[in-house]
C-alpha cells in the first residue's frame, strides 16, 4: 500500500480545505442564526444552499460515489482523506458537497441496484441536490441490531406492493426535501431463509398512508442539519410493483451492500471530527491559564493531547488500509477491517471528545462550541449501522473459525 495521496487526491484536498475555510466554518454560525428565524427549524437554511451551489462550481460534488457515470468516480482511497475533511464541519460539509448520509447510501444503491426507471426519478434528482431522501430500516418493536428481525410487512396484491409498519431513527425524514423512501420490509415472512425474507421498496413521502409522526432526539439534539431522525408509520401504503428495489428476497444483501461504504464513510468523518477537536484542545490550552500557568503546561493536558495524536494516527492508518482493501478486494475481502475500523474509531473519537470537552469546562457541554454536538454523533455511531457488541461478535467468530 502506498501511503503517498495521488496527485487527483492532492488537488481535490487543497481545494476542498480552501473551501472550508473560505465558506464552511464561516458559514457555522450564519447557518444556525438562520435557522433560528425560519418559519421551520427543518427549513434549509439559505447559506446551506448557497453552499452547495459553490461547492458545485468548484468540482466539490458527489464525492463519494465511485460510479464515474454518477459520481467524481475516486476509489475510497482517493475519497478517504476527502470525507475527513468534510468530517471537521459534519453537521454542514456533508450536506454542502452533496455527500451526506443516508442520501449517499440511498444513491449507492439505486446506481448499483435500480431500474433505469428508478434512476430517472430518483436518482438524478437526488444527485443534483434537488431532493433528499431517507432510508426506514429500524423499528422500535425489535432489536434492530439483527436485521432479520424487521416486522414490516409488505404484501404484493396484484400490480402493487402494500406496507404496514412502523420505523424509527429515519434520518432524513423530517427535512421538507425529502421525497423518496427506501423502506425495507418483509415479503416473505414464513420463508425458509431468514435472510431472503426481506425486500426493498421506494416509496414517495407523499404516498397516501405515510404519516412522519416526531422527530427523535438524539441526547437532546433533534439535529436539523442532517433532516433528524423521525418515526414513521406506513398504515397499509400501496406502491406499484415497479418500485421493488432489486429482486423480492434480495433486501438483506442490498443492506449489507449499502452498510459497507456506509460505514467506511462514517469512520472517515469521524477521523475529521477527531482532528478538530485536537485543534479546538490545543487553541484552549493555550489561551487559557489555571492556578498560575497556562493549561498547556499542566501535564495532565499534555497526556490528553499526546494520546489524542497517537489514536487518531493509528485510526486513519487503519482507515486508509480498509479503503486500500475495499479497492483491491471487494467489500467482502475487506470485511473483517470494515468491522474493526466500525468498532474501534466510534469509540476512539469519544474519548477524545470526552477529554476535549472536559478541557473547555462549563463551556465544553455549551453550544458556543461544537464539542457537544459532536460528541453526541459520535456516540451515536456506536450504534449506528450496527453496534460495536455486533461487529465484535462477528468479528470474533471469525478470529474463532481459524482455531476450530
Amino acid at each position: 500500500m502506498d501511503f503517498a495521496f495521488d496527485a487527483r487526491t492532492e488537488e481535490l484536498r487543497a481545494r476542498l480545505l480552501a473551501f472550508m475555510d473560505e465558506h464552511v466554518y464561516p458559514a457555522e454560525t450564519v447557518a444556525e442564526e438562520q435557522r433560528a428565524a425560519l418559519a421551520s427549524p427543518w427549513d434549509t437554511p439559505a447559506v446551506v444552499e448557497e453552499l452547495k451551489a459553490e461547492a458545485r462550481r468548484q468540482g466539490l460534488w458527489n464525492l463519494f460515489l465511485p460510479d464515474a457515470e454518477y459520481g467524481a468516480g475516486l476509489t475510497n482511497l482517493q475519497y478517504a482523506p476527502l470525507a475527513e475533511i468534510t468530517g471537521r464541519s459534519p453537521h454542514l460539509a456533508p450536506t454542502a458537497t452533496n455527500c451526506a448520509a443516508p442520501d449517499t447510501g440511498n444513491m449507492e444503491v439505486l446506481a448499483q441496484f435500480g431500474t433505469e426507471e428508478q434512476k430517472k426519478r430518483w436518482l438524478e434528482p437526488l444527485l443534483a441536490g434537488e431532493i433528499r431522501s431517507a432510508f426506514a430500516m429500524t423499528e422500535p418493536e425489535v432489536a434492530s441490531s439483527d436485521a432479520t428481525n424487521i416486522t414490516t410487512h409488505i404484501e404484493r396484491d396484484g400490480d402493487e406492493y402494500v406496507i404496514t409498519g412502523r420505523k424509527w431513527y429515519i434520518s432524513g425524514a423530517m427535512n421538507p426535501d425529502c421525497a423518496i423512501f427506501i423502506v425495507m420490509g418483509k415479503t416473505d415472512p414464513d420463508g425458509a431463509d431468514i435472510r431472503r425474507q426481506q425486500s426493498m421498496v421506494l416509496v414517495p413521502r407523499d404516498t397516501p398512508g405515510v404519516t412522519v409522526k416526531r422527530a427523535m432526539q438524539v441526547f437532546g439534539y433533534e439535529d436539523h442539519s442532517h433532516g433528524g431522525h423521525a418515526e414513521v408509520v406506513f398504515d397499509r401504503v400501496r406502491v406499484p410493483v415497479g418500485n421493488l428495489v432489486g429482486e423480492e428476497g434480495g433486501g438483506f444483501a442490498i443492506a449489507q451492500a449499502r452498510l459497507g461504504p456506509g460505514r467506511i464513510h462514517h469512520c472517515m468523518r469521524l477521523i475529521g471530527m477527531a482532528e478538530r477537536a485536537i485543534e479546538l484542545m490545543c487553541r484552549r490550552a493555550v489561551s487559557r491559564t489555571a492556578f498560575g500557568k497556562a493549561l498547556a503546561q499542566q501535564g495532565v493536558v499534555q497526556n490528553w493531547i499526546a494520546d489524542a495524536r497517537v489514536t487518531v494516527e493509528q485510526l486513519r492508518l487503519l482507515v486508509l488500509k480498509t479503503a486500500w482493501l475495499m479497492d483491491t478486494v471487494g467489500n467482502k475481502g475487506a470485511h473483517t477491517e470494515i468491522q474493526a475500523i466500525k468498532i474501534a474509531t466510534p469509540r476512539a473519537v469519544v474519548g477524545i471528545l470526552d477529554r476535549a470537552i472536559q478541557l473547555h469546562g462549563a463551556g465544553g457541554v455549551s453550544q458556543d462550541f461544537p464539542l457537544a454536538e459532536l460528541y453526541a454523533s459520535a456516540r451515536t455511531l456506536m450504534l449506528a449501522d450496527g453496534p460495536d457488541e455486533v461487529h465484535q461478535r462477528s468479528l470474533a467468530r471469525r478470529e474463532l473459525k481459524k482455531y476450530l
